[in-house]
């Protein structure tokens, strides 16, 4: 494979990358809406749309072992490859969590819920944010941009806590609300876990541009 044919690769790979997230973005954001609008056909959506995801990161996957098979890359050609199947990880995790929280909206879509859902959404438009913050950190290899993604965790952090407490309250208030307040939670813990993998992410064009691992929640 000669050099022109290698920044081909890395140019389809970056672009694969970009693909998957968008496709990402839009689970997050369609999983939480149907959560707000007890929509459970959206939240199938969501579930189906899936499949679409896997596909990719496998392709990527696939993609990322090739170039390593085929060229042997070294230094910052190689940091780009390895960057490239974490942030694929990072991203189909997110993926899940997605279609974890549309799990729930199915699961109680045609119940009243015990309460308006206002930290929630507003966990939610923080941590599509970060989602947002951690891919446009990677397209334009922006280290100074990836470094201020824990300024936002840190704000996701203070919402989880904050609705595990008002939560935990209705719990203790009435044991009828035990199993929706228990749903809501499960809500807010993946919202905080796909914070954690846009963080990762940060973490590792850090990485493609220093060579140095980082932990940003330091």
């Amino acid at each position: 494979m000669n050099r022109t044919h290698f920044e081909k690769e890395l140019e389809d790979l970056h672009y694969d990358i970009l693909k998957m997230g968008a496709l990402v973005e839009e689970a997050i954001g369609n999983s939480i809406l149907s959560l707000i609008n007890h929509d459970a056909e959206l939240a199938r959506k969501v579930i189906e749309q899936d499949d679409r995801i896997d596909k990719k990161e496998v392709e990527i996957d696939d993609r990322c072992s090739r170039i390593i098979l085929t060229q042997q890359p070294l230094a910052k050609d190689l940091r780009i490859v390895l960057t490239g199947l974490k942030i694929n990880t990072d991203l189909e995790r997110m993926a899940d969590h997605a279609v974890d929280i549309a799990k729930t909206t199915i699961r109680i879509a045609d119940q009243t819920y015990i309460k308006p859902l206002i930290d929630i959404p507003r966990m939610s438009d923080v941590v599509r944010e970060m989602v947002k913050l951690s891919l446009d950190s990677y397209v334009n290899q922006d280290t100074e941009l990836a470094r201020t993604i824990n300024q936002k965790d840190d704000i996701v952090d203070g919402l989880y806590k904050q609705i595990f407490r008002e939560l935990l309250t209705y719990m203790i208030e009435d044991h009828k609300n035990i199993d929706q307040a228990t749903q809501f939670l499960f809500v807010a813990r993946y919202l905080e876990r796909i914070a954690d993998h846009a963080t990762n992410i940060c973490e590792w064009v850090i990485y493609l541009e220093s060579g140095q691992h980082i932990d940003l929640n330091e």
